[in-house]
């Protein structure tokens, strides 16, 4: 079900962009869109991991270095039938993790010196079935395509807006209806679309969260490691808070970095922790 919901949202995702692309250039407008996310999209899909494992100052990691934790990646990996990822270690206090790459064959997860000294060892292992259900479900790029199509529109939001203020578009004879409908039309594309997609762009994050927890109890084999761990991340991301923390990414990492709570929670790229722990623990009793 979340699949599908996560479809959907794509869908409604591409109907937005090609919505704005019509409002703003007709035809034109829409293909031109559908251009720009294109090639942001073949950007973000080849070149997003390097990007966020030095912007979080990651390091690789060999058995050597850190045998624990490439232990429990490769046992976890052979189970979950992918092949091994790189292993990254991020020298930050707060407990956190993700995983990164653009398909299977190239990627790579990344703990944090925080979480591998607060978490047991069934906890970490946890977490990194976690993270790598995320790769097998290849949702590194469907993250990738969502906030590159979420991009794409607020770039044509700005573009209409910068359109409207200097009167690109408008006709000395246009009647009081058109000149309204043109009104409305751009009042939508500008403030509302976007908007709109940023809305999107975090309910499909969610949904992949769902299916990650999910997908990563069964690889760990027991869902309340998993369960452990999210209560112990939300205390001390809570207590020791990522400074550096990127809103561009902060969708990536097990436990969101970035807090708000009621109307903000619309805005959230995770779920509730305490429905995540609920499912999880359901999910242990057979339910």
């Amino acid at each position: 079900m979340n699949m599908i919901k996560t479809t959907l949202l794509l869908g409604l995702l591409t109907g937005l962009l090609m919505f704005a692309g019509q409002m703003l250039g007709g035809s034109n407008g829409m293909l031109t869109a559908l251009i720009i996310a294109a090639v942001m999209n073949f950007g973000s899909y080849w070149f997003s991991d390097s990007i966020v494992l030095a912007m979080y100052g990651a390091r690789e990691i060999g058995p050597e270095t850190a045998p624990d934790l490439h232990a429990i990646v490769r046992q976890l990996s052979e189970r979950a039938g992918l092949p091994m990822p790189k292993v990254y270690v991020i020298n930050s206090e707060t407990p956190n993790a993700f995983a990164t790459g653009r398909n299977p064959s190239h990627a790579a997860v990344a703990a944090t010196t925080g979480i591998l000294r607060m978490l047991s060892r069934e906890e970490l292992a946890g977490v990194m079935a976690h993270e790598l259900a995320h790769v097998k479900n290849r949702d590194i790029l469907i993250s990738t395509i969502a906030a590159t199509i979420a991009g794409a529109l607020t770039y044509l939001a700005h573009m209409a807006q910068y359109a409207y203020m200097f009167g690109f578009g408008r006709r000395d004879n246009d009647d009081e209806s058109d000149g309204m409908s043109s009104l409305v039309g751009n009042i939508v594309l500008i403030f509302v679309a976007p908007l709109a997609a940023m809305l999107i762009q975090m309910a499909i994050s969610r949904s992949r969260e769902y299916d990650a927890d999910r997908d990563g109890a069964s690889i760990c084999g027991n869902p309340l490691f998993l369960a452990n761990a999210l209560r112990k991340l939300e205390m001390g991301n809570r207590s020791i808070p990522m400074r550096d923390a990127n809103a561009a990414t902060a969708h990536m990492f097990i436990v969101n970095p970035l807090t708000g709570g009621g109307l903000m929670s619309l805005f959230s790229t995770h779920p509730a922790m305490e429905e995540r722990v609920r499912l999880l623990e359901e999910m242990a009793r057979g339910r």
